[in-house]
């Protein structure tokens, strides 16, 4: 299977980038990088495509296992190098778990397959960066 996607400059150091399911978004840097802040940055879109690849799986899971959990979110945490190109060669992924019937070791058992089997973002930012999972439970 193939993705392509177009990526189309809007002036300045803005961009506009389609996706496969018709949805557009704009990229643009920051106003100390020349640009007016009103888009996404390319690094931190990054994160949320981790983050949102992994959230789909667990989400899905969770409807799967048929687990009671009132709220869910993901932290992503990452280190720029500081040389260029700067990448992310550390990056931290937090499971928030919000709920009071929660069931620990099959919320559990669902980020450990996203992470170890499903999410293929996951398995790309491997190539490049350590990863460190964690997971917090609120009761």
């Amino acid at each position: 299977m193939t993705n392509h996607i177009t990526t189309k400059w809007l002036g300045e150091m803005a961009f506009e980038s389609n996706n496969p399911s018709g949805q557009t978004l704009r990229i643009d840097a920051s106003p100390e990088d020349g640009g007016k802040g009103d888009g996404y940055r390319p690094k931190a879109l990054m994160l949320s495509s981790l983050a949102g690849c992994s959230g789909l799986d667990v989400a899905s899971l969770i409807k799967k296992m048929k687990l009671e959990v009132d709220g869910f979110h993901i932290e992503t945490i990452a280190n720029l190098t500081d040389e260029h190109p700067k990448y992310y060669d550390t990056v931290t992924i937090e499971y928030h778990f919000h709920g009071a019937n929660l069931n620990q070791e099959k919320l559990q058992k669902a980020i450990d397959l996203s992470v170890e089997k499903y999410c293929g973002v996951m398995e790309m930012f491997r190539q490049f960066a350590e990863l460190e999972i964690k997971t917090v439970f609120h009761g």
